[in-house]
């Protein structure tokens, strides 16, 4: 096995470049769960960023241990398959939990868009009900 030193050019670019930009993403990953106001949009910018930005560094992984050892390594495929599946599987679970502890407490629970509006805008006037 080579040490990084001893790295070719091309493959030391192209991991330092996959790292860069997985690194990139899950940085705007753990900044969205930092900036964004409800659980429900917390929720979304780390499953999504941090799941992007492991793909990239995983694919930095695999090109530097390919061109270190000499052969091909795709050992972190397997990573990278388990933290896909659970990943959208933790999310589900906690948003369901969300949900529950919400109906449970009493409050509106946010089903659609319209729901939500109408939240914000109070609510809507009765057209039809023969009060005119």
């Amino acid at each position: 096995m080579t040490t990084a030193s001893e790295l070719p050019a091309w493959a030391a670019i192209i991991t330092a470049f996959l790292l860069l930009v997985g690194s990139g993403l899950t940085l705007i990953g753990c900044i969205g769960l930092l900036r964004l106001g409800s659980f429900y949009e917390r929720v979304h910018a780390p499953t999504i960023g941090t799941s992007m930005g492991m793909t990239f560094i995983l694919i930095a992984s695999m090109v530097y241990f390919t061109a270190a050892e000499g052969r091909l390594v795709i050992h972190e495929v397997l990573i990278g398959f388990f933290v896909t599946v659970t990943t959208p599987v933790t999310l589900m679970l906690l948003v369901r939990a969300a949900r529950y502890r919400e109906s449970a407490e009493g409050k509106a629970v946010v089903t659609s868009i319209g729901s939500a509006q109408d939240r914000l805008d109070g609510p809507s006037p009765q057209i039809g009900t023969g009060n005119e």
